[in-house]
């Protein structure tokens, strides 16, 4: 059957579909663009997810009315540290114990020693030191806020505090302290108690606290 000037409709119709099929090869191209597109769709959409897992538990704290935050101790504040323990016996905590290396230095010399982070990764990486140093028996961290926390069992605390902390940090030490344990703070003292012991200068400086001396002082008319 023909059309009009003469030509065979048959080839119109062939004609008019060979203009609407694309190339093998454009096809081809187009398809690995939309591959590419997803995965790289999907390399940014987990490298954000990874980035906020992990900072996630270091941005937070620093949301939270009282900030403290995780600036590793210096060797020279462990050693303060372990000489305000000389003489001492029972339980130790750190609270706020960041990467582990104050309740490890304990635990080695012969403390049961347990941290309290809020953050989780600085958590398992003490456990993991804690490993590594063969202290893993007598050396805990646990995932926890220090104001959710009760001391009472503990015979010595350790803080690394911010000045923004430490007034309210001391009221609720001296409600939950027994009266032989002792305080041992770090780069920063406590507003009202009277430090018992003082070593070191500077960052450094690490001041120790009685329960028996600042209860005493609560005492006095």
């Amino acid at each position: 059957m023909e059309g009009g000037g003469g030509i065979p409709l048959e080839t119109l119709t062939e004609e008019s579909q060979s203009r609407h099929v694309l190339p093998a090869s454009f096809e081809a191209k187009s398809l690995q663009k939309s591959n590419w597109g997803f995965f790289l769709t999907g390399l940014v959409g987990g490298t954000l997810v990874a980035v906020y897992a992990v900072a996630t538990p270091f941005i937070t704290p620093a949301l939270r009315k009282v900030c403290l935050p995780f600036v590793p101790a210096t060797t020279k504040q462990i050693e303060n540290v372990v000489k305000m323990l000389q003489c001492r016996r029972g339980s130790l905590v750190d609270i706020g114990s960041g990467d582990g290396r104050i309740v490890i230095a304990a635990a080695k010399e012969g403390f049961t020693a347990v941290g309290y982070e809020l953050n989780p990764w600085l958590v398992w990486y003490s456990r993991y030191r804690a490993w590594r140093e063969g202290v893993h028996g007598s050396a805990k961290f646990y995932i926890s806020d220090l104001w959710k926390v009760t001391f009472s069992q503990y015979s010595n605390v350790v803080i690394f505090g911010v000045p923004q902390m430490m007034l309210q940090l001391e009221k609720k030490l001296e409600l939950e302290l027994a009266n032989d344990a002792r305080v041992i703070a770090c780069r920063f003292p406590f507003p009202h108690w009277t430090p018992d012991h003082v070593t070191g200068e500077g960052i450094d400086t690490v001041w120790a606290y009685d329960a028996s001396t600042f209860r005493g002082r609560e005492k006095r008319p």
